[in-house]
């Protein structure tokens, strides 16, 4: 999750013109998520990755990171959270509409998901759900160099306090910072 350094990871009407990406980053992002199968998004999120990864690969001014990111992609496993995709029938994807805690443990739980893990891409929505049922197990977050004053805040509506270990930092040279963190 791309993140301001005031907390937002979207400015007011979703613009998200203010991440900074590089070659870098996209490396580095690469290798992590080459070691997970399965990935989380909310409606909005994966309708915007379902319209661009797909196919990025067969374009011809496609990039290294479209190419890698969208053989990784079409490959992984993705659950949606979302209310109003319920009878959607999609391959290799999961919708989720209700009974979330219950579903996402069950799936955190199955051995059908080679890494044990689930990576939430974006999606602010989803993530405040999931952080009001404590289902985040950790945080991976991408501080962007930017103050952008208003909003969609990372942290909404959190009602106890969340402790967090540390397990990694990274500053890239485009002067974003990785901070990845785990739930104690």
């Amino acid at each position: 999750m791309h993140v301001s350094l005031d907390g937002f990871v979207a400015g007011p009407n979703g613009e998200m013109n203010w991440i900074k990406v590089d070659q870098e980053i996209f490396d580095h992002v690469g290798k992590r998520i080459s070691q997970t199968d399965t990935a989380l998004y909310g409606r909005v999120t994966y309708q915007m990755m379902e319209s661009y990864w797909p196919t990025a690969a067969d374009k011809p001014t496609a990039s290294k990171h479209d190419i890698e990111h969208s053989q990784w992609y079409s490959q992984a496993r993705k659950i949606v959270l979302s209310k109003t995709m319920k009878e959607v029938v999609l391959p290799n994807t999961t919708i989720i509409s209700d009974q979330l805690a219950e579903r996402i443990q069950a799936i955190k739980q199955s051995t059908d998901s080679g890494s044990k893990e689930i990576l939430l891409f974006g999606s602010p929505g989803a993530t405040h759900s999931l952080m009001q049922l404590n289902l985040i197990d950790g945080y991976w977050l991408f501080l962007n160099p930017v103050i952008l004053g208003k909003g969609i805040p990372l942290f909404a509506n959190i009602q106890d306090k969340i402790k967090l270990n540390l397990v990694t930092t990274r500053a890239f040279t485009c002067g974003v910072t990785e901070l990845s963190y785990v739930a104690d």
